[in-house]
């Protein structure tokens, strides 16, 4: 009696990886539309469902909706996207993320391809991050412009959800500190992966956490108690038809191919692209 050999070929992604392989994070606009409860819920249910060490569960979860907070945080979002444009931080902390063209980005395969700038400054776009280039960009208001585009994604996002952690779990420069990231970093991407399944989008809302004042008019905003420690900040909403973009914006579709960041065995192979078919030894049938 002779034994099949295992396929060649691999088996057609079931729809939870091809909807992993499909996430996208959000950089335009929502629908005004409010987000329902049961959504809500659904997205708190599939970040509970997420590993913790122990089953700790450190993480902790605020759900906002009240227009008026998220205004606070929208102006307090376009405030820090300006002050970080016009300081310069922004393109000094993240410069070695930029690529100015596909040719780049087709050979890193990572970071973010500027490929949507406003027309005064496409003609500088390799020097756009220069100290010359900040120079023009402050000349032509880009930094508020910036700032403004910022507030107002963040003003026309009908929900805004904030993570945190327990702090009896989370105590940093201790390994229950990496083990309590490490959770909250899964059930956030548990959220991520669901939102497209229910016609949404999500992005997260960085430039406060950059400025340490404005992170802490944030925490009295969601009246943050001592005995937890606020991590992230979230916009989500429905996807419009069509989305517009920001004025300085970018794409990252690209990723690292298997033998930039697999090994196999030891960190001394890096893993092949394509694997040779697998055969069992046996006649086939």
């Amino acid at each position: 009696m002779t034994s099949s050999s295992p396929s060649s070929s691999a088996p057609p992604p079931t729809p939870v990886i091809e909807g992993m392989l499909r996430r996208r994070t959000t950089n335009g606009p929502f629908r005004p539309d409010p987000v329902s409860r049961e959504h809500q819920h659904t997205l708190m249910r599939v970040a509970q469902a997420a590993p913790s060490h122990f089953n700790s569960q450190p993480w902790r979860f605020v759900l906002v909706e009240n227009p008026q907070t998220i205004g606070r945080v929208a102006e307090l979002a376009g405030q820090s996207m300006t002050e970080l444009i016009e300081a310069g931080l922004f393109f000094e902390r993240y410069r070695r993320y930029f690529r100015f063209s596909g040719a780049e980005m087709e050979e890193k395969r990572d970071g973010i391809h500027i490929d949507h700038l406003p027309g005064p400054l496409k003609p500088f776009t390799r020097q756009v991050f220069s100290d010359a280039g900040l120079k023009l960009m402050r000349q032509l208001g880009v930094p508020k412009k910036l700032g403004e585009d910022n507030r107002q994604l963040v003003a026309g996002s009908p929900l805004l959800l904030a993570a945190l952690l327990d702090k009896t779990e989370y105590r940093p420069g201790e390994l229950s500190g990496f083990y309590s990231v490490f959770g909250l970093g899964a059930a956030i991407e548990n959220i991520w992966n669901a939102v497209g399944e229910l016609g949404m989008g999500i992005q997260f809302v960085s430039t406060p956490a950059e400025i340490p004042r404005h992170w802490q008019e944030i925490q009295r905003l969601l009246a943050v108690p001592d005995d937890l420690e606020l991590m992230a900040l979230y916009r989500l909403g429905y996807l419009p038809a069509d989305q517009s973009r920001p004025t300085i914006d970018w794409s990252s579709r690209h990723r690292k191919r298997l033998g930039q960041f697999v090994y196999r065995e030891s960190c001394a192979a890096p893993e092949a692209e394509s694997p040779a078919p697998q055969t069992s030894g046996h006649a086939q049938p």
